[in-house]
């Protein structure tokens, strides 16, 4: 189970791995918190289809009904509104998913978890991967669900218990993914105009951290992944910064989507390839 704030999330935010799962016969539930209502259009062609003005909401849900149809998960609204991205010193807006109680909208999370007894589930960390009150709220609820679902006296009208193994953080726009796949231009392809776009902007590309201890390699599953990101056509523009490296640059550079092991009730090791590592195969 991924729990991801928006739909676009989930397919800018680990479809690699979701891919990568199915593909092995794993169950995938990915969890949209909102339905994106307050986002802005970000494409510029996206934006003269009039469904985008008059309503977003329905467009963004038959963008994600393509982008599940891509990668073929299984998906569920917990059916909160978005908080928008308010400015500093604006409220959030009363009744919105960052409004509402964080022990309230955890009840709707858990109930889904001791339904779908999902073996992993995958989050954002504290800052919500960046500073979104949508992001951060769906961090505080994953915690819930994850330190709750398995109590019975714990929201005992959400179903039947069910203790989650491993929790994990994505953690895919690191910096080492980029000094990678810029060392192996430097090395492959020294002419290439990536590498001064890079330099330009290298800034911003290489301020987050890297926190990762878990690699899913999803070479094989580059092209579907930007395939279910192009579904959600009024978040991404053709030139969007997601698809700055190509692929084939990545295949050989890192293949990889990153996770950060934020919990885990079963062995395991302290770097993993394999995000369900130590859980027995006769579990799954």
């Amino acid at each position: 189970m991924a729990v991801h704030a928006h739909p676009d999330d989930e397919s800018s935010k680990g479809a690699g791995t979701y891919a990568h799962y199915l593909d092995r016969g794993v169950e995938v539930l990915i969890v949209s918190c909102t339905g994106g209502e307050r986002g802005d259009v970000l494409n510029e062609l996206a934006a003269r289809d009039p469904k985008s003005r008059r309503d977003l909401a329905g467009l963004r849900r038959s963008e994600m009904a393509r982008a599940k149809e891509i990668i073929g998960f299984d998906h569920a609204w917990l059916g909160y509104e978005d908080s928008g991205l308010p400015d500093e010193g604006e409220p959030i807006p009363v009744g919105s998913f960052a409004h509402i109680p964080k022990e309230v909208s955890a009840e709707a999370l858990v109930r889904l978890v001791r339904a779908f007894k999902p073996h992993v589930m995958i989050t954002y960390n504290e800052q919500g991967g960046y500073p979104h009150p949508d992001h951060i709220r769906t961090h505080d609820i994953s915690m819930i669900a994850w330190e709750k679902s398995g109590d019975a006296s714990a929201y005992p009208d959400a179903g039947q218990p069910w203790e989650i193994s491993k929790m994990y953080y994505e953690d895919i726009f690191n910096s080492e993914r980029v000094k990678a796949i810029h060392a192996w231009l430097l090395e492959h392809e020294p002419t290439s105009p990536l590498i001064a776009r890079f330099e330009e902007m290298a800034d911003w590309l290489l301020r987050r951290g890297f926190t990762g201890t878990a690699k899913v390699n999803v070479g094989r599953f580059l092209d579907k992944r930007d395939d279910a990101l192009r579904a959600h056509a009024s978040q991404v523009s053709p030139d969007s910064s997601f698809f700055f490296w190509p692929n084939e640059v990545q295949l050989q550079a890192w293949p990889f989507e990153d996770y950060q092991l934020a919990g885990s009730r079963v062995h395991t090791n302290e770097f993993e390839a394999d995000l369900f590592e130590g859980i027995e195969e006769d579990a799954l």
